[in-house]
């Protein structure tokens, strides 16, 4: 192996990555490896880490080959691996837009959560098809000290219990996970985002990221607190044909998510690459003997 590792570092709205590109998959990333990169005082730092394989050269993607080229093999900062990414996916569309691998237009990326399309303007955001969501049935809680609130499940390839509050500081500190219930409703671990209104289709969030902590952004989440509002507003596309958009802030900007009469939703947002360089593989064998 290179005694050196090529990386690069990028965000949207302040989600931040480590990117690793690996096009043959020959770069082992066990989880205390991924943890340590994403360490911010001793590591490179990262809400979490986009590993670039094309899916041909990996054992989950192979059969999204014919599909997409690429394979977003994301794993949270924690080391554990994640279906999905949505400001993930926008980064790592311009990482393959930096490298030289695709150009604007229309391209896709396969992930866990499934083949996800993407499109890169020719200047600014780029739009992420992100799917449909699920809504599982069942009443959900979450709570945080002595407050507890009602939440939606929604399901966007990754969980998301959603909990409409008066005010984004009573979700606390979020360094721990909120508690909810029932356990059984997220057997792994829920996503957690706590939604406050700022004017017509226009909400903000705090988010707890499973297995990143509170976290700038969560695309996914800005999607499902999307999918929620629009429920409770009255206007699911589904039952009214008409597109429904909601302006969402994050602590880190904003993110445009729209949900269409199909069920679709399309997501779009900033993603900005700010620097690039080496890995001691030296370094990684110490932190993962």
């Amino acid at each position: 192996m290179s005694t050196r590792i090529a990386f690069l570092k990028g965000h949207g709205t302040e989600n931040d990555f480590v990117i690793v590109p690996d096009p043959e998959n020959a770069i082992d990333l066990p989880p205390a490896a991924v943890a340590a990169l994403c360490d911010r005082r001793a590591g490179i730092g990262g809400d979490g880490l986009l590993h670039v394989v094309r899916s041909a050269a990996h054992p989950e993607a192979k059969e999204m080959a014919a599909e997409a080229e690429w394979f977003m093999d994301y794993r949270n900062g924690d080391g554990s691996i994640a279906e999905m990414c949505g400001n993930g996916v926008r980064v790592f569309a311009r990482y393959l837009q930096r490298a030289g691998q695709v150009t604007e237009g229309d391209i896709a990326v396969a992930t866990r959560g499934g083949v996800k399309r993407v499109h890169i303007a020719k200047e600014g955001d780029i739009t992420v098809g992100m799917g449909k969501a699920l809504l599982p049935e069942g009443a959900i809680t979450v709570s945080v000290g002595e407050r507890s609130w009602p939440a939606r499940n929604v399901n966007m390839g990754n969980p998301h219990a959603v909990a409409f509050v008066d005010d984004l500081g009573h979700a606390g500190d979020l360094f721990a996970p909120p508690l909810f219930s029932p356990a059984s409703a997220y057997p792994d671990g829920v996503n957690v985002e706590f939604v406050v209104d700022r004017g017509p289709r226009h909400i903000a969030l705090r988010v707890h990221e499973r297995g990143a902590g509170e976290t700038r952004s969560c695309g996914t989440g800005a999607c499902a607190v999307a999918v929620a509002a629009a429920r409770r507003d009255g206007a699911d596309p589904a039952v009214t044909r008409t597109p429904a958009t909601y302006t969402v802030d994050v602590p880190g900007g904003r993110l445009v998510i729209t949900e269409r009469p199909d069920g679709e939703i399309e997501m779009t947002g900033p993603a900005v690459i700010v620097a690039e360089g080496e890995i001691d593989a030296e370094w990684l064998k110490t932190v993962n003997p």
